[in-house]
């Protein structure tokens, strides 16, 4: 057996975070830079734990009625300047194409830096009366926002997504679809994830373009900053009006839906990253984790019997539909492999070898501690099953602990400057509204405002942190990717 000489060491998390962050992203193989500037290729670990996200997230979709489909990424340039807000909103993100086939287009088409406009085009062939009502579509696409300043998942021109859009006969059912997506989203975060954020309406100077309101989570990442990890929109009938979007109610009046879309990308594996990884690499919850175990054996010179007890426990927790991987190889030493698969952050390690087969058991470590345990063979699949519970629940509560310690309510603007300068982090504070005000906030400490949560008294108003008027509300602030 031979070691593998070639050293994956990381820049430690606490001595440059975003140094860090690239390179576990490359050294775990969850993703690779493309030839392409502002794109990346995800590689196949990478990509299963965006199937795994899908699977579970598809289904919810489906659940509240929703139904797949597909529409093209290529957009008349007109239909994105049929609203306003949006084209404002989007023009200095657009790919635009311009020749096809070797001749100049007669009209322009955007690579789809979302969908409304495309898809709301068609929903004014689909719908004629309130019978046709509630809509709910769902599409799973790459999406094109040409980017200056590309962060592996984070930001990137060509990300995926799933954009669900709804249109309704009332008001009322839209804001409850928003708020029913936004729920969806929660739960994914919080239960499959291990993340946790705040939820809140983001300012009228911040919202969707050409949407009454938009409500995103906010989630705090390891070095103080703020990302907004998915959205939900609330579109009344702007697009509705732009778009013919309208359908003849019970008294056979013509009426405008009510429409809503919100979304959810693969920038939430880059939280992932950043707000478990160590020193050592990943740390995967076991509910994303595309390997929640592996199984290293520690070979002697008769490898036969351990390779046998390898073998059998590998088929003992798949059979318990524990997805488990082994390592067998001999060209590498087992401290190389341990290595290896902490990097890629697998929950549990599973160690055998000449004295455990002789003893009828095996050793397991957690990836998120590092501590170890000897258990009996026969109690392998309880206490790996107990073990992939125990790490899902720690890592939550440990996100859910830097969160609150990280999060200050500051009364002057003076804590707020020193604040940012130092060590960040999520700030609440009283806001006047003004955009003006925003503006300098940020100016002077590089945050903006993140939301106005969902959780708050009505009663708890103050002054403003900057401009001093009365009657501000409370709002969350934070700098961001």
């Amino acid at each position: 057996m031979k070691e593998n000489t070639e050293k994956k060491f990381l820049t430690p998390k606490s001595e440059n975070v975003s140094k860090w962050y690239n390179e576990i992203i490359i050294k775990s193989g969850l993703a690779d830079r493309a030839p392409v500037k502002g794109c990346m290729v995800i590689r196949p670990y990478g990509y299963a734990i965006w199937e795994k996200l899908q699977s579970v997230l598809d289904k919810m979709i489906k659940d509240s009625g929703a139904k797949n489909a597909y529409f093209p990424m290529f957009i008349p340039e007109s239909f994105i300047k049929k609203e306003s807000e949006h084209v404002e909103g989007f023009s200095p993100e657009l790919a635009v194409v311009t020749i096809g086939g070797g001749e100049q287009l007669e009209e322009n088409l955007v690579l789809r830096p979302t969908s409304e406009t495309i898809m709301y085009s068609m929903f004014a062939k689909w719908i004629d009366s309130w019978r046709d009502l509630p809509l709910k579509i769902n599409q799973w696409c790459n999406i094109i926002r040409w980017t200056k300043r590309p962060y592996f998942f984070l930001r990137t021109t060509e990300f995926l997504w799933q954009e669900g859009h709804t249109v309704h006969t009332s008001h009322e059912e839209a804001k409850q679809e928003v708020f029913r997506a936004m729920d969806m989203y929660k739960k994914v975060f919080n239960e499959y994830l291990a993340l946790t954020g705040i939820v809140g309406a983001k300012s009228q100077f911040d919202k969707f373009p050409g949407a009454i309101d938009t409500y995103s989570y906010e989630m705090l990442m390891p070095g103080g900053k703020a990302l907004q990890s998915c959205t939900t929109h609330d579109l009344g009938q702007k697009f509705a009006k732009a778009f013919d979007v309208s359908y003849l109610d019970q008294d056979g009046n013509t009426e405008y839906g009510w429409q809503t879309c919100w979304g959810f990308t693969t920038r939430v594996i880059g939280a992932l990253v950043m707000a478990h990884g160590d020193d050592k690499g990943l740390i995967l919850p076991p509910q994303v984790a595309p390997i929640q175990a592996v199984i290293i054996p520690i070979f002697a010179k008769d490898n036969k019997p351990v390779l046998e007890r390898v073998d059998q426990v590998k088929n003992i927790l798949k059979d318990a539909n524990i997805l488990v991987e082994t390592d067998i190889s001999d060209e590498s030493t087992p401290g190389f492999k341990f290595n290896e698969w902490e990097m890629k952050g697998v929950p549990v390690r599973v160690e055998i070898g000449p004295k455990d087969v002789e003893k009828d058991q095996v050793v397991l470590v957690r990836r998120d501690t590092g501590e170890k345990e000897f258990v009996k063979t026969s109690d392998v699949v309880n206490r790996v099953t107990d073990l992939l519970n125990e790490i899902q629940k720690s890592l939550y509560e440990k996100h859910k602990e830097f969160t609150k310690q990280n999060t200050k309510q500051l009364d002057t603007f003076e804590e707020f400057e020193n604040q940012m300068k130092k060590d960040r982090g999520f700030v609440t504070a009283y806001w006047c509204g003004g955009k003006e005000c925003e503006d300098w906030i940020k100016h002077k400490t590089k945050a903006a405002t993140r939301c106005y949560p969902m959780e708050h008294d009505d009663s708890d108003i103050g002054s403003c942190i900057y401009c001093g008027k009365k009657n501000a509300q409370k709002w969350l602030f934070g700098q961001s990717y």
